[in-house]
């Protein structure tokens, strides 16, 4: 089985393929504090849940937006498997080329979602990740990465209402009845995710302006299943996508399909 792990501001990701089929996917907190020991201890944990030996897994890579976590996740692949795990960073062999001002600033996360989707669509594509921040990423036709959109997650802009507004209560993000809110709770629920829709919406529209033409949008992330359906722009979600563009990634650079 193969291994990919993919490490988030909010979340780290595991998710365990055999061959090109997805058979297992964890979520757990991006604690900054925790050991590769206690990692390790963690995925061992869910290994065992489902009576997965580590001796199964017999390939790895990492995608992560976290340095702080690079050398502990590479140290809980090299305690628990035994392996060496490939690091998605510059250099690595993408089939996509980064035609920005500086490609080695470009997220690993976004090289990731690339790969995938253009693999998918086999077109112009772009794709919305829903994580801590919501990033757009542009891929022409040709499979080029030519940059995108960095904009605050919507649990961030969530977050900062409430904690900078002091009446206003720590609410639920989920769609509201209706636009116009009859009370505190539907109103902010209103402006937090009918607000968001509107920027998502009005992004893609800015970004098709300037790519020419309207192109496949693909949906990914926490809350891509909440704002996908309000929106106009969003064409699919792929909650997987991450995950398989790691899978695609591992194999473009040698590893093999069925690790």
């Amino acid at each position: 089985m193969l291994l990919v792990i993919d490490v988030g501001n909010t979340n780290i990701v595991y998710g365990l393929f055999d061959g090109p089929v997805l058979q297992h996917q964890f979520r757990v907190e991006s604690s900054r504090g925790r050991t590769s020991d206690e990692h390790a201890v963690v995925l061992r944990s869910l290994l065992a849940m489902y009576e997965i030996k580590p001796a199964q897994v017999r390939g790895a890579i990492i995608a992560s937006v976290v340095p702080q976590l690079n050398d502990p996740m590479l140290a809980l692949v090299r305690q628990t498997f035994g392996l060496e795990a490939l690091m998605v960073e510059p250099g690595i062999k993408s089939g996509v080329r980064i035609l920005t001002d500086n490609p080695k600033e470009v997220g690993a996360d976004r090289i990731v979602n690339s790969v995938a989707a253009f693999d998918r669509v086999k077109a112009a594509v772009l794709v919305v990740d829903f994580g801590t921040a919501t990033t757009f990423d542009c891929v022409t036709d040709k499979g080029d990465y030519i940059g995108g959109v960095i904009a605050p997650g919507m649990q961030i802009a969530a977050d900062a209402l409430f904690s900078r507004a002091a009446k206003l209560p720590r609410v639920e993000i989920a769609k509201p009845p209706r636009a116009v809110g009859k009370n505190t709770l539907h109103s902010m629920q209103s402006g937090i995710v009918f607000g968001y829709v509107g920027l998502v919406d009005g992004l893609v529209d800015r970004l098709f302006a300037e790519l020419g033409g309207p192109c496949r949008v693909i949906a990914t992330g926490g809350l891509a299943g909440l704002i996908a359906p309000l929106s106009r722009t969003i064409d699919e979600v792929d909650d997987q996508l991450t995950l398989v563009g790691l899978r695609l990634l591992y194999e473009r650079n040698g590893g093999a399909p069925d690790a």
